[in-house]
């Protein structure tokens, strides 16, 4: 609506009030359904600091880490109620929790690797540490819990200048030389990596589902050729991928910690196709949380921009949330950085205003 129009329509309202008469709502907003999701958080660490920061700005619901003694990589539920009880002291709400294994780490560097080099038995000790957490999370009331089945970590080139004197993350596949030619993996095809997630889901799942605890998988970050990089197929850098993911269980609490970021950086044009893809995951009730970030470009070269600067609009992107019902956390992530911005900080907090605005305007 432009200038002209807002008068006119504001007008006739203001007319029809002073004689008496109804206005009636346009008839979207009738029909519009409500906003269930949450401004959200999934930065570290889950501290007394942190969380007062986090509510400064706002922020009610995160994903909590808890502090994990003996080099376990599974929390007691005496370390998860004290997580979830500072928490709620600061006003907020541990809605999903990350286990100190399978993370979005390079493997050569990654203390845990078993899962995914599928090494037994170390890893069907680790399986077993993961079906603890579980029983513990639904012991203690935390109802979800994300995870990463990733070997190269994510991938960036470097970093780019971006508006006033922030800088912003990049990859150009076409730029990228990793540092070795095979990572401590070695050559993992597609056959390979999917028989590792199906090793992990055919154990995992099932316990979820018995004890209702949403298990969010994130995508890998970025995808790769079909050739593989570093000798690795990611197969979950697809959106195919992603689908064939979804279906290796069948359970409603089988599902994705749905990276926007990372599923527009599998796509030829993010800015057209990102809302269809939202739609399929969306309406399947498999999105259990959502890295509610942008960039700027498309598969295989991109930059991670501010969310008001990007390719895929943010204000369109919330609109199909709605629409599929989604009802779980929207979270800033990979912020920009700048000078004197320790930990990127203020970027996070002109994101959770960005996000609460633009929920608080679906109302």
């Amino acid at each position: 609506m432009n200038r002209r129009q807002f008068i006119s329509s504001s007008s006739v309202a203001a007319l029809a009030v002073g004689q008496g008469r109804t206005v009636s709502a346009a008839p979207e907003a009738h029909s519009a359904k409500p906003a269930l999701m949450k401004l959200g958080c999934q930065s570290a660490p889950t501290n007394d600091t942190h969380l007062k920061f986090l509510a400064r700005y706002g922020v009610r619901n995160i994903c909590g880490y808890p502090e994990i003694a003996d080099g376990r990589i599974y929390a007691t539920t005496d370390e998860l109620s004290r997580m979830k009880d500072l928490a709620a002291k600061n006003g907020i709400e541990i809605d999903c929790v990350g286990p100190p294994v399978l993370e979005s780490s390079y493997i050569d560097n990654e203390k845990h690797p078993a899962i995914m080099l599928a090494q037994s038995p170390e890893r069907d000790r680790d399986i077993e540490s993961i079906q603890k957490m579980i029983r513990n999370c639904a012991q203690v009331g935390l109802p979800s819990i994300k995870y990463n089945m990733s070997i190269l970590g994510v991938l960036r080139t470097g970093r780019t200048p971006g508006r006033g004197d922030a800088s912003y993350s990049q990859w150009r596949l076409a730029e990228a030389h990793p540092k070795t030619p095979l990572t401590i993996a070695g050559h993992v095809d597609a056959d390979m990596f999917w028989e590792r997630i199906t090793y992990f889901l055919e154990r995992i799942i099932p316990v979820a589902n018995e004890y209702k605890i949403r298990m969010a998988c994130h995508p890998q970050d970025p995808g790769v050729p079909p050739e593989g990089y570093q000798g690795v197929d990611r197969v979950l850098g697809t959106v195919d991928g992603l689908k064939r993911f979804i279906t290796i269980q069948e359970s409603p609490y089988h599902g994705l910690n749905f990276c926007q970021g990372t599923v527009s950086e599998m796509l030829v044009d993010p800015g057209t196709e990102i809302y269809d893809v939202i739609r399929y995951f969306g309406s399947r009730k498999k999105i259990f949380n959502v890295h509610f970030r942008n960039i700027r470009g498309h598969r295989n070269d991109f930059v991670e921009v501010y969310p008001d600067e990007g390719d895929v609009d943010l204000v369109k992107a919330i609109r199909v949330y709605r629409e599929v019902g989604y009802p779980y956390m929207l979270m800033p992530d990979h912020v920009p950085v700048a000078p004197g911005d320790a930990n990127g900080l203020q970027s996070f907090a002109f994101c959770y205003g960005y996000i609460r605005g633009l929920i608080q305007s679906l109302g």
